[in-house]
């Protein structure tokens, strides 16, 4: 006869393996092997990581890169030769940007140029600052958004000899700390402003107004910022000229649209691991960045309804095939709520309040002010922090909404972007920058412009040609107008437009 063994449930294994943690420090190792995922860094590769940086603060350390300079503050310079090979691949797709390098670069067209930068640092945005300081710029640089820097590319710049201020996971203390050591440097001041997302300018006409005396223009990216300077313009104190990027056709019709179409699939898979056949989802705003995002979901079965107050967008998502709603109307019904505005308190307490369980939250906007997150911080709500970059908040009654990003940019903060479609954007950065620096005295005043047509044509030219050898593309650029398509004017889409109308959903 065989003996009859009881032996323990494998679970139990499994239990008493996490039960080998006991104490804070093992708990705070837990969550550094946890947090090392896929989604905790904006490269799809395994990072660099060292576990004893996650102790310290950056602020709190000293370090310096093998030049002797200490003039940056990242999370670790010792990631610089990963970054490296990060900023080396980005570059086989930045086919537009390494071009403007290769040809201006003689030239320096922005020698002299001392440029203040607030972007998402990523290997896309390093190709960027290394073609300005190619071209004669001096950098200092820092984060617009506190999930978007990758720490290896980061180390990279610092590496490289730019004066970098970003690490993955800042806190808001931290963030406008990095964006002021950026701009309060002795001996150093900014003549340029690269914005995205108008924190950088905001800082320096609340902090540092004297700047202003010597910058010779704004170059804004995001919707989120390009509303903030009309806003000053509107109210007679926007000093020095600006360049809206964000309604250039370069950034309209490629960043917006197709980036954001392959990444919030990316964003969103990595984070949920949803399947999108039959679920229903709301897309708030659709303006490029909203068509993108509709027509992915749309393509792998999900089924999407649109909430929009241009007629005119609104019009065009019937057109393509989506019912416009009001969202306070159908938010009890949806798995997915994404917002895509520029504007805020997309999503209220309210609306997060009649959301269903296991509702999805996230937001495509710059802003992150989009979902009314401050909201949910409250005595009665439970957060539970599942995964990087996921948070279930929970309702007394059990109810769980999942938020993603803490209501931040979702595709920055937890996936990646194409390469070649960030080239036209950055390209057209660089565009605008030397412009502003080299514009005669009087060209531009105190206002808001759109980047010329003409300048426009190259991104656009140089990167179809090396994509995909069309001679043509330069042709049927040209037979538009010189200062941009005619319908430009009269799509109420446009940034200047829309930035005084409120969401009323």
């Amino acid at each position: 006869m065989f003996m009859s063994l009881s032996l323990p449930h494998p679970l139990f294994f499994h239990t008493s393996i996490l039960l080998k943690f006991p104490t804070k420090t093992g708990r705070r190792s837990l969550s550094r092997s946890i947090s090392q995922s896929s989604t905790d860094s904006y490269s799809s590769a395994a990072s660099y990581t060292d576990s004893s940086d996650d102790e310290t603060s950056p602020r709190e350390k000293s370090q310096v890169n093998s030049k002797g300079s200490s003039d940056f503050c990242v999370k670790n310079i010792k990631q610089a030769e990963f970054g490296r090979r990060e900023i080396e691949i980005a570059e086989q797709d930045m086919s537009a940007l390494i071009s403007l390098r290769k040809r201006a670069q003689g030239e320096k067209p922005l020698a002299g140029a001392k440029v203040v930068g607030c972007t998402h640092i990523t290997a896309q945005t390093a190709v960027l600052i290394e073609t300005l300081v190619a071209l004669g710029a001096q950098c200092r640089w820092t984060a617009c958004n506190i999930y978007s820097t990758q720490n290896e590319v980061a180390a990279a710049l610092a590496e490289s000899g730019v004066s970098v201020f970003a690490w993955k996971g800042e806190s808001e203390d931290d963030f406008w700390w990095c964006i002021d050591r950026c701009v309060n440097m002795e001996g150093w001041q900014a003549n340029m402003i690269l914005d995205d997302g108008g924190d950088l300018t905001h800082w320096v006409y609340k902090k540092y107004p004297s700047v202003f005396k010597k910058v010779r223009g704004i170059v804004e990216e995001s919707v989120t910022g390009v509303h903030r300077l009309y806003q000053l313009s509107k109210a007679g104190k926007l000093c020095v000229p600006a360049m809206n990027v964000n309604d250039s056709v370069t950034k309209q019709k490629f960043d917006n649209l197709y980036c954001c179409r392959e990444s919030i699939l990316d964003g969103l898979k990595r984070t949920t691991d949803v399947m999108f056949g039959g679920k229903q989802v709301v897309v708030c705003g659709y303006g490029e960045v909203g068509k993108g995002c509709c027509s992915a979901l749309k393509a792998l079965g999900a089924i999407v309804c649109v909430t929009e107050i241009d007629p005119i967008c609104a019009l065009q998502a019937c057109m393509d095939g989506f019912k416009v709603v009001k969202l306070n109307e159908v938010v009890r019904q949806m798995d997915m709520v994404i917002t895509c505005t520029g504007n805020k308190n997309v999503v209220t307490r309210e609306l997060l309040d009649r959301m269903k369980n296991g509702c999805i939250v996230c937001n495509m906007g710059h802003s992150n002010t989009e979902i009314d997150v401050a909201s949910l911080r409250t005595p009665e709500l439970t957060w539970e922090r599942v995964r990087s970059q996921v948070d279930h908040v929970i309702w007394p009654d059990g109810k769980r909404v999942i938020l993603l990003a803490e209501g931040r940019l979702l595709n920055l903060s937890c996936s990646t972007v194409p390469s070649f479609v960030l080239s036209i954007t950055a390209t057209t950065q660089a565009l605008a920058l030397i412009e502003l620096y080299n514009a005669p005295e009087g060209r531009y005043k105190q206002d808001v412009y759109l980047l010329p047509k003409k300048m426009g044509k190259e991104p656009i030219t140089t990167a179809t040609q090396i994509k995909q050898s069309i001679p043509c593309s330069k042709a049927l650029i040209s037979i538009l107008p010189s200062q941009g398509p005619a319908l430009k004017s009269l799509t109420l889409s446009s940034s200047e437009a829309r930035w005084n109308q409120s969401r009323r959903l």
